[in-house]
């Protein structure tokens, strides 16, 4: 990848939609108190609470598992997954130059979580379940000093670290049935384990919190409740709350100035606790099991990330939460403009199509319908429906503003409605499905009638283009074939054959030159009156070619595929002029905007990222 992308220019990237919150305690408010940190895929995301601008911190070659802040906010720590047997990276970033300080390597496909101690001298690291060691680093020398096996063999795994708050010298680690205080020493090259003996109690702990005093440590656990342990004399002090548990257990905890503590637990409640029994006083119900909560500054304001890929914002004085970020947390898998604008696109996903305002990356509209996977979205070229394909095998009809479902034509596809296309007129729709049939539907008000299916591909048809008389259309199917069909007679015009699974397929804007990509990585052009290839491009190094889209004027085109990068082609030199370096799952679809300023990528991962497009059209070259 890298010598694919060292000699030509990257694109500029504006803004990414995503969080991802699965990450426990990922979200994390920078101590300069005007920042937030939180991953993506295997980026770490710093955002400006000001003024939303974002820095990227790549560096990862999989997805991001734990991510750290020190006390002094000079260091940002971030570890990662990766496949069984190798090396998961701990990377230690510099937080004023926003780039890497050291990058560690011993633990086993996975980092679980880690902590720095309060003076940034040392930084702790756990592994994963495969892994089961603890490590201590030094900072300075960016060398291991001592590790150790996390949990003894009687015990289960361990899920979390955190180091005291007065001394550089103390950690706690906690997890499957075990809860240890660790001394660090320093001379003999040691770190020396204590159990905490918490008697008949048996606990899966997912979090810990120690105040500033050290006194006491406190521990969310999988049951529902909070144990209190003494810090000096490593005995449980108090368990709670006995009878009201919290559902799902207790994912998250941090204890404000005043003694009251903040609780997140698994369904998504938000709670205030005082007292030694744990009694929620104000509560709030998020969406999405909380998985993070980061106060900003003493406490005055705290943000809390939920596994629905929200981040919300508090008060404490008023306990009212706020929306600041939303985000996919399933594969984007389509995106589209409304005709003419930029303003806005809509993309869609498991569960919802939401559209989104594209200068400020903030969601305007959710349109939900639960359990089921939207494979395809198209705004009618009137603004006046959005239409979509579904995997239970219906095509859905709502509108732009209110999302309201206008009309469902069911069974549109006996295995489910993966390609959608509507001609200009907006009286035909043009839907394809997982049996290969391609349908044309005629639609009317309140009605539908389907007016032709067309039995050529073999398998799922993956992409439909229409022409812009409305007389003929191009369908690309994973049988290897793309075909050409007529629109009026309904039947087969032309049809291409490559040994690959077509992924996409776009007209040229002169409509005399069609162009595909799949599986076997190459670009081809092709001449829609006989079918004939004309060139073939090696599209990609590695990974198929997952999304296509040609420039308004036809001299540029954009891929993106499972190689992770965006890139910028000349049409008629067929050499890449700019690569887009960014995404951390596989592309699923890239798409310019209508007045050509910014070019829109979707993966896997369900992060969406906005790029600047390189060649305005006013600069455009006449060739």
């Amino acid at each position: 990848m890298s010598a694919d992308t060292q000699e030509v220019p990257q694109l500029e990237l504006e803004s990414v939609i995503g969080f991802n919150g699965q990450v426990f305690s990922g979200l994390i408010v920078h101590p300069d108190r005007e920042h937030i940190i939180y991953p993506l895929g295997c980026t770490v995301i710093i955002k400006s609470l000001n003024n939303n601008k974002q820095e990227f911190l790549h560096g990862h070659t999989n997805n991001v598992s734990c991510v750290t802040v020190s006390r002094s906010g000079k260091y940002v720590a971030s570890g990662q997954v990766t496949f069984m047997g190798f090396k998961a990276d701990v990377i230690i970033w510099d937080y004023d130059r926003k780039d890497m300080y050291a990058r560690l390597q011993l633990h086993k496909a996975k980092v679980e979580a880690l902590a720095f101690s309060p003076n940034d001298l040392y930084l702790v690291s756990l592994g994963g379940q495969d892994d089961g060691s603890i490590v201590v680093w030094n900072v300075e020398s960016r060398e291991a000093i001592c590790g150790s096996p996390a949990s003894a063999h009687s015990a289960g795994h361990c899920l979390t670290v955190k180091f005291s708050n007065q001394s550089d010298d103390t950690f706690v680690s906690a997890g499957h049935g075990t809860l240890r205080v660790w001394e660090l020493d320093l001379p003999n090259r040691k770190i020396r384990p204590t159990e905490c003996q918490t008697g008949q109690l048996k606990r899966i702990v997912k979090c810990l919190e120690i105040p500033e005093d050290d006194s006491f440590f406190y521990c969310g656990t999988t049951s529902g409740d909070i144990l209190k342990v003494n810090f000096r004399t490593k005995l449980l002090n108090c368990c709670g709350p006995v009878k009201e548990k919290f559902s799902k257990g207790v994912n998250a905890v941090q204890v404000l100035k005043t003694g009251d503590m903040l609780v997140g637990s698994g369904d998504g409640s938000f709670s205030l606790c005082r007292g030694a029994n744990f009694k929620p006083v104000k509560k709030v119900q998020l969406e999405g099991g909380v998985t993070s909560i980061a106060l900003r500054g003493q406490g005055h304001q705290f943000f809390a990330g939920t596994e629905s890929s929200q981040i919300y914002r508090f008060n404490y004085t008023d306990f009212k939460e706020e929306l600041v970020s939303t985000g996919h947390n399933h594969a984007v898998n389509d995106i589209a403009f409304p005709l003419g604008t930029s303003d806005l696109f809509a993309t869609c996903s498991k569960n919802d199509i939401r559209v989104w305002h594209t200068d400020t990356s903030r969601e305007l509209l959710r349109i939900s319908v639960p359990n089921m996977t939207c494979h395809a979205v198209e705004f009618m070229s009137d603004g006046r429906s959005i239409i979509s394909a579904w995997n239970d095998g219906k095509i859905r009809v709502f509108t732009p503003e209110s999302g309201k479902l206008m009309l469902v034509i069911n069974n549109a596809h006996s295995m489910g409605v993966t390609a959608i296309s509507a001609t200009s007129d907006c009286k035909k729709i043009v839907s394809g499905g997982g049996e290969g049939q391609v349908r044309v539907w005629e639609i009317g008000k309140d009605s539908h009638r389907l007016v032709e299916a067309m039995k050529e591909h073999k398998a799922t048809i993956s992409c439909i283009k229409i022409k812009r008389n409305n007389q003929e259309c191009v369908t690309a199917s994973s049988d290897g074939t793309c075909i050409i069909w007529d629109l009026v007679r309904f039947v087969r015009n032309q049809m291409v054959l490559a040994n690959t699974l077509f992924r996409c397929v776009c007209y040229h804007p002169e409509e005399f030159q069609i162009i595909t990509s799949g599986t076997d990585r190459k670009i081809e052009y092709w001449e829609v009156f006989d079918g004939s290839a004309l060139r073939e491009l090696e599209g990609s190094l590695s990974g198929s070619i997952n999304g296509l889209e040609i420039s308004q004027d036809g001299h540029h085109f954009i891929t993106g595929g499972d190689d992770k990068l965006v890139k910028v082609w000349g049409y008629t030199e067929g050499e890449v002029t700019h690569i887009g370096v960014g995404h951390s799952g596989n592309i699923t679809r890239v798409k310019i905007c209508s007045n050509s300023r910014y070019i829109i990528s979707t993966s896997a991962d369900g992060a969406v990222l906005r790029w600047r497009y390189p060649h305005p059209v006013s600069e455009q070259n006449p060739h």
